[in-house]
């Protein structure tokens, strides 16, 4: 039995530190709002702070929406750094700053702990299946260590390379991610146009090479237009906005990721930041004045 902490318990979260408590471990909570009660049921023991969580965790997994977040759960006036003893392993699975991740990781580093950047894809739907896909940086010896309680919440899970690896495995991910949600939305609102039935356009592609995960999941979204957050489009917005800075940095071209990112930037200025990824679509919708298919 290993002692967790976990700091971020939103939709994410939540699912994910069930599945340690599940496990048998002792887990250790702070969020910025009140732990799920489940959690506390189960066992887990709240803490007032960052620090606290750090003073008595020996691995301390952090699991917040964006890059300054982490910075403050790790290094605010009460973080986790403020607690740290030596020879804790930080893993933080937000998907966040690949840069940023490097400088966190040799401030860690600093006060004679590990550091794993382990973000994850799989969305509300993998977190609570315990099959996320988990893209790892950091050393191998701490890899090792840590790899029991990955087990535990996804089912995919690499060792990348070193910090700041497993971040920008994850902006990749998000690229596609993106893009294939684009392309569902392009192909299913032409065939709706066209007057085919969408959710049987759907099912025939399924069964073709244009098959994937994108269209089985949230091409049904689209058609039966259930956009409650698995993965919010204000989120996948960070995640391209750090890909196009990557790709500025580095002097190279992404338009195709350009061009989601603004579409994202529409739903956004329609108040639909808050909306499932896959509510994509509506931005391709609202410039063409046609629906995939009615609420």
């Amino acid at each position: 039995m290993s002692r967790v902490g976990f700091i971020g318990l939103g939709i994410m979260g939540a699912p994910m530190a069930q599945h340690l408590l599940n496990g048998g471990h002792k887990l250790y909570l702070h969020d910025i709002k009140n732990p799920p009660f489940p959690l506390i049921e189960a066992g887990a023991t709240v803490c007032t702070s960052a620090a606290e969580v750090a003073a008595r965790a020996d691995i301390i997994i952090v699991m917040v929406p964006d890059t300054p977040h982490v910075e403050a759960a790790l290094f605010g006036e009460e973080g986790v750094a403020k607690g740290l003893r030596p020879n804790t392993i930080v893993v933080d699975m937000s998907s966040i700053s690949p840069i940023e991740t490097k400088k966190f990781a040799k401030r860690i580093n600093a006060l004679g702990c590990e550091y794993l950047d382990a973000p994850v894809s799989g969305g509300e739907v993998g977190a609570k299946a315990g099959s996320l896909t988990i893209m790892v940086g950091g050393s191998e010896a701490a890899f090792d260590i840590v790899k029991p309680l990955f087990e535990l919440m996804g089912k995919n899970i690499t060792l990348v390379g070193g910090n700041g690896d497993g971040q920008t495995t994850k902006v990749a991910n998000q690229i596609i991610v993106a893009l294939n949600i684009q392309a569902v939305a392009e192909a299913l609102l032409f065939a709706s146009k066209a007057g085919a039935d969408p959710a049987k356009v759907r099912s025939a592609l399924m069964g073709g090479f244009a098959n994937s995960r994108i269209l089985e999941v949230h091409g049904e979204r689209m058609v039966k237009r259930t956009f409650n957050p698995g993965f919010r489009i204000e989120l996948h917005q960070k995640d391209l906005n750090l890909a196009l800075q990557g790709a500025k940095a580095m002097g190279v071209s992404l338009p195709n990721t350009a061009m989601a990112q603004e579409l994202m930037n529409a739903c956004a200025a329609n108040g639909l930041g808050g909306m499932d990824h896959s509510a994509l679509c509506r931005a391709i919708e609202l410039m063409s004045n046609h629906q995939i298919a009615e609420a």
